[in-house]
């Protein structure tokens, strides 16, 4: 089985890492990070790099796509290039998924029309415009299309693929083993439950960023 991590400039480091340290546990599980050629890629913060084994074209018919999200993820979604590589690689995958605003990456590429979906809190609307059907769910499922929400939440994705691929075990097991038992000091981690004023800034803020970038 080969698990593909697409990489792109200014990609958040736990929506790829995240889902990367549980699923490259299924046995015989071979993890390749791609990009659109070898050699590091910077995350949003521009403080620390992966590495890209293999370039897109070298990474044809992977069983599991993963599209981290992050700033450059709406760069990503007008890339045609990578946007080719992900038709391509979905005809045969087995399973097609992202986190955060990585689903926009695949909503840009035509993959996700008529689908539920989610993505980040503050980019579910933007799923819209692109055919997709929004939800705030932490992880949807809808045929072989699996997307998770905010980040951290790509942890949860890989469980319920390890679960789905390996059976309970294996998923209760690599839980086990990276010792995946979230007991948060705040109750803040949706827009449901955290503060209104926090939530208010942020909405504001990515209105703010959304107007300027159309």
């Amino acid at each position: 089985m080969q698990i593909a991590v697409l990489l792109f400039d200014r990609f958040t480091s736990l929506d790829a890492v995240g889902p990367y340290e549980l699923l490259a546990r299924v046995p015989g599980a071979e993890t390749v990070f791609v990009a659109h050629e070898p050699g590091p890629v910077r995350n949003d913060q521009g403080s620390l790099a992966l590495v890209a084994d293999r370039a897109l074209t070298e990474v044809t018919a992977p069983d599991i796509v993963l599209v981290p999200g992050g700033p450059g993820a709406r760069e990503a979604m007008r890339d045609e290039t990578v946007l080719s590589w992900l038709r391509a690689a979905d005809a045969t995958s087995t399973w097609t998924t992202s986190v955060c605003t990585g689903s926009l990456v695949l909503a840009g590429a035509g993959l996700l029309e008529g689908r539920r979906a989610t993505s980040h809190w503050l980019a579910l609307e933007e799923l819209v415009p692109l055919g997709a059907e929004p939800t705030g769910e932490r992880v949807v499922f809808d045929g072989k299309y699996v997307t998770a929400a905010g980040v951290s939440s790509g942890i949860d994705m890989a469980l319920h693929l390890l679960g789905r691929i390996g059976g309970d075990e294996l998923a209760q097991t690599v839980q086990l083993l990276t010792e995946y038992d979230p007991q948060p000091p705040y109750d803040a981690g949706s827009p449901d439950k955290a503060p209104a004023r926090i939530v208010d800034r942020w909405r504001r803020g990515a209105e703010r960023v959304l107007s300027q970038e159309s």
